[in-house]
């Protein structure tokens, strides 16, 4: 009589130089545990070793984000479904001890019993090339912050000459006179030390510098080709966009719906209701990074964004505080980015302003005080360099009303030319 194929479950509590797996069947009983080296032919053997002992429904694999990249992503290619573990049950890590095989059990268990879900990110597209650059770039902006700061405090115990000439100075123009400085002396002298130190200083500062500037273009020309849209967002720029990115990963799909991004994030609101009090708190949780983009996104739209600052004048008469105000412009945020990463939108062509704007014969100072705005704020509207569809249907309707006065005027003027002149004999 054949028996009938098990359905197994596997977790694979993962660490630098090895990997230990464990299986159980569809019932929670323990089959096989095992340990493999963390390399390419490691990982063909857990394959093995896990499809050898039934059909697989499931992996649960620890730290995929960290030292079970690799495994994650091979076993993902295979078919199998992966689901990262956050972290071992502490309960039950209190009650029967730590160990490898006991955590890769523990790992296969939160798989049967519901409590893992999550699906890792795939790490094998442009996002990924996104995350790296990101993290060159983080690094490069703390340590040329770090040489900034060094100058400014060098200075303050700085020879008096020295002190006198470079301390008034702005960052950008100190560093660069810095650079250009030729100290002379010897080693015994202070002043030229210290003089040496701080150009040694600046010229690091200019090579981060320009190290920033190239992360940023490459990070704008991944962008351009793979999300170009998610910059048209008001208050969306390279640093927000990329960032949200890779919060998101590769595998966009891996969120179900809004709510799931919301979460991710940091901007789902947490019930903090008690008595007659009802109201929500700030989420604690999620990507951080994420929801400090998210913040930044926010400031910028308080300041240029009319609607939005008609949204805020409407919750502070409320009597919402500012955290409170900003929470919930976050969650809208949120949901707004979420749908155009899933359904990419493209931005209002405003193309056709400035023609329209000459054909009337306003200048574009004459329009900006009109509107209300800089100059510059309407000319970057105009050439499409920046996303702000308020103002551009109010732009727009300002336009129209004034060309339909000038087309009546004009009208007006011929019939008044028609008059003088009199009826044609």
């Amino acid at each position: 009589m054949a028996t009938e194929p098990t359905n197994i479950i596997a977790g694979i509590d993962t660490h630098a130089d090895t990997h230990h797996v464990a299986i159980i069947n569809e019932h929670g009983k323990p089959l096989a545990d095992k340990e493999f080296l963390a390399v390419g032919t490691g990982y063909r053997k857990i394959l093995d070793f896990i499809t050898s002992h039934g059909t697989v429904t499931a992996v649960g694999v620890e730290g995929t984000g960290s030292y079970g990249a690799d495994v994650a992503r091979i076993l993902g290619r295979e078919g199998l479904t992966v689901l990262e573990v956050n972290r071992p049950n502490r309960a039950a890590r209190r009650l029967k001890g730590k160990s490898d095989p006991l955590d890769a059990y523990q790992a296969a268990h939160s798989v049967l019993n519901g409590r893992t879900k999550a699906v890792p990110k795939a790490k094998d597209g442009p996002v990924e090339c996104l995350r790296l650059l990101r993290a060159g770039r983080t690094s490069a902006v703390k340590a040329r912050t770090a040489a900034i700061n060094q100058i400014k405090n060098l200075l303050v115990s700085a020879p008096d000459r020295l002190r006198a000439k470079y301390r008034a100075l702005g960052t950008s123009v100190l560093i660069n006179a810095l650079q250009r400085t030729r100290p002379s002396g010897h080693l015994a002298d202070p002043e030229y030390v210290c003089l040496l130190t701080l150009k040694a200083l600046a010229a690091r500062c200019h090579s981060l510098a320009s190290e920033i500037a190239a992360a940023d273009a490459a990070l704008q020309e991944i962008l351009d080709s793979y999300a170009p849209m998610l910059c048209d967002l008001p208050g969306v720029g390279t640093e927000v966009a990329s960032q949200l990115l890779v919060t998101v990963g590769d595998n966009p799909d891996r969120i179900g719906n809004e709510a799931e991004f919301a979460a991710l994030v940091g901007v789902a609101p947490i019930p903090a209701s008690s008595g007659k009090t009802t109201r929500h708190r700030l989420s604690r949780g999620g990507d951080r990074n994420a929801n400090h983009a998210l913040y930044q996104v926010v400031l910028v739209r308080m300041a240029s964004c009319q609607r939005t600052k008609d949204y805020v004048a409407k919750r502070t008469a409320e009597g919402k505080s500012k955290r409170e105000i900003m929470r919930c412009l976050k969650r809208y945020v949120a949901r707004e980015i979420y749908r155009q990463i899933t359904n990419p939108q493209p931005a209002p062509n405003n193309a056709d302003l400035r023609q329209k704007r000459n054909d009337i014969g306003f200048t574009l100072g004459q329009a900006a005080a009109q509107l209300g705005q800089w100059p510059s704020a309407i000319s970057r509207l105009e050439r499409g360099l920046i996303r702000n569809d308020d103002l551009a249907t109010t732009y727009r309707q300002w336009l129209h009303d004034h060309s339909s006065q000038k087309n009546r005027e004009t009208q007006a003027a011929r019939n008044n030319d028609a008059e003088v002149a009199g009826p044609v004999r």
